[in-house]
């Protein structure tokens, strides 16, 4: 689905080497084009990874940028942007004087994130650029100031685990200003290998499956160490860049930047990354790495041309009027002796799938109350018979008097009860949706196949999943289903269920287990 209008975003990644702004113009939550990419060489990381503090210089060259940032973000007329800090922002006591300085001198309000959060940002992105492959074994990302790993099996994160293994960092740490010695080169990967021991005790074993390397040294590497493309996306080859490590080093700043055409702040540290991302390939028993060159602004990109895409709040009559509608839909449940925590569950699943898809629908807030008040009902013809269900519970609340709930919306919402399960399919045949019009019906079909799928997600009525999460596009839409236990899916059926909104919206739907657990986090 297109927006009336493009919309320009904004999204700026401070991190400890250098700035990074990329402003798009978006078109849909996952249909943009990038109209500006500026990157400032301001490393927040010289001086706080050594003394704790951003300097007076580092101050003054980082609110320069920022400026030059809020001239462009105004010159494409940006309607939203975020901005985050890392590593080094998160290190400096004085911090705060950064963010104060960019909210009153560029009119940029910088949010200082954590470890966490970049590490989940980078997963977005990463994912979005994979889609079409399979899901990755290992992520990292290489900053100035840390090295964030994220280990996924099949899809699902398994830890995820900071260390100070940035590029500025170890540089500032190891006094390491061009050439660097072999014996340096020893104490700086034997420092890496510790630090990773000690951290991830339990190598893994051998595998096929990819791993993924983030940020500009990376991509830097891959390119001087190529191994085959992946989908269309570059790879770095370790064995490659062993060799070519050797001339790195043995080279001093100028002499990278004559003989590889790189910035002077690269030629700095692409030595350090070089030594690093050996180190990490053989302790994670690496043989090639995927660069989908996507990072941080990325992912702070696709989640904010997602929130562009959230549906209009309702008036307040509008709330009122839902109000009404939900309460007098939960007394007739009660009424009827309809399972209550079945029901809250199943209507929070359809709702968040409603509003999730909406870049897909572009339904308005009384058709989300429809659907609130069908999966509220959904159940209720057990009352009569649980075998036929459907039809008595369409019948019931076609004859019932329910508050708040009359005319198209009522039989609306009589036939959402009726076709919730699969066992019978939208008909001019049947009295209630022959009533309403071609749009009517159409909507119907639209939220029949959302409350289907919601209801099939909740079929053993144990509340085992803790929400969803929709991703991709325009048309390959990947559904997160995010489990608070161990409990399995059984995809072929939810892939059934599916069918109906995948037919009526014109979308390929897939579905990916998320095991929630606890994130990792080494000082």
């Amino acid at each position: 689905m297109t927006l009336p209008k493009p919309l320009h975003l904004a999204a700026i990644d401070a991190g400890s080497n250098a700035f990074r702004l990329i402003i798009a113009r978006v078109h849909s939550s996952d249909n943009w084009e990038i109209v500006e990419s500026v990157r400032a060489p301001v490393r927040l990381g010289h001086s706080a990874f050594t003394t704790g503090k951003f300097d007076r210089k580092t101050l003054r060259d980082a609110t320069a940028a920022f400026r030059q940032f809020r001239r462009l973000m105004d010159r494409h007329s940006v309607v939203a942007y975020r901005a985050v800090a890392t590593s080094a922002a998160r290190e400096a006591r004085n911090r705060h004087v950064l963010v104060e300085r960019l909210r009153h001198q560029a009119k940029i309000n910088l949010e200082v994130i954590s470890g966490e959060e970049e590490a989940r940002l980078v997963r977005v992105a990463t994912l979005r650029a994979m889609r079409n492959l399979d899901p990755p074994r290992f992520i990292l990302d290489l900053g100035g100031g840390s090295l964030e790993i994220s280990e996924l099996r099949r899809g699902v994160l398994q830890r995820s685990v900071g260390l100070p293994l940035g590029t500025v960092r170890l540089m500032e740490a190891f006094h390491v200003l061009g050439a660097i010695h072999e014996n340096t080169a020893d104490d700086v990967r034997l420092h890496v290998l510790s630090v990773l021991r000690s951290a991830l005790p339990k190598r893994p074993r051998p595998t096929a499956a990819l791993a993924v390397a983030c940020g500009g040294n990376a991509e830097t590497l891959a390119i001087l160490s190529p191994g085959p493309r992946i989908g269309g996306l570059g790879t770095l080859n370790t064995r490659l860049l062993k060799d070519r490590l050797l001339q790195i080093l043995r080279l001093d700043v100028e002499g990278r930047v004559k003989s590889f055409g790189v910035r002077r702040d690269r030629a700095e540290v692409m030595g350090v990354a070089g030594i690093v991302l050996l180190a990490v390939a053989q302790w994670l028993r690496i043989r090639s790495m995927v660069t989908p060159r996507v990072g941080v602004r990325e992912g702070l990109l696709h989640e904010l041309a997602a929130a562009q895409m959230a549906h209009p709040e309702p008036t307040a009559e509008q709330r009122k009027e839902a109000q009404i509608m939900i309460a007098g839909a939960e007394s007739f449940a009660c009424r009827v002796h309809c399972d209550l925590r079945h029901g809250e569950q199943v209507r929070r699943l359809a709702l968040q799938l409603f509003d999730q898809l909406w870049p897909y629908h572009h339904m308005d807030f009384v058709l989300r109350t429809v659907l609130e008040a069908g999966a509220t009902l959904h159940d209720s013809g057990h009352l009569i018979n649980r075998k036929n269900h459907h039809r008595h519970g369409e019948y019931l609340v076609r004859n019932a008097k329910i508050s708040g709930l009359r005319g198209w919306a009522k039989n609306m919402t009589g036939c959402l009860v009726r076709y919730h399960n699969g066992k019978s399919e939208p008909s001019a045949a049947h009295k209630l949706y022959a009533s309403l019009d071609g749009a009517r019906r159409k909507q119907t079909r639209v939220l029949a196949g959302m409350l289907r799928l919601a209801e099939r997600l909740e079929s053993d009525h144990h509340q085992a999943i803790g929400g969803l999460s929709v991703e991709g596009g325009p048309r390959d839409v990947r559904i997160h289903v995010e489990l608070r236990n161990e409990s399995r899916l059984d995809l072929a059926g939810i892939e059934r269920k599916a069918r109906l909104l995948e037919r009526e919206l014109n979308l390929h739907l897939s579905f990916q287990r998320v095991l929630v657990v606890q994130k990792v986090r080494v000082a």
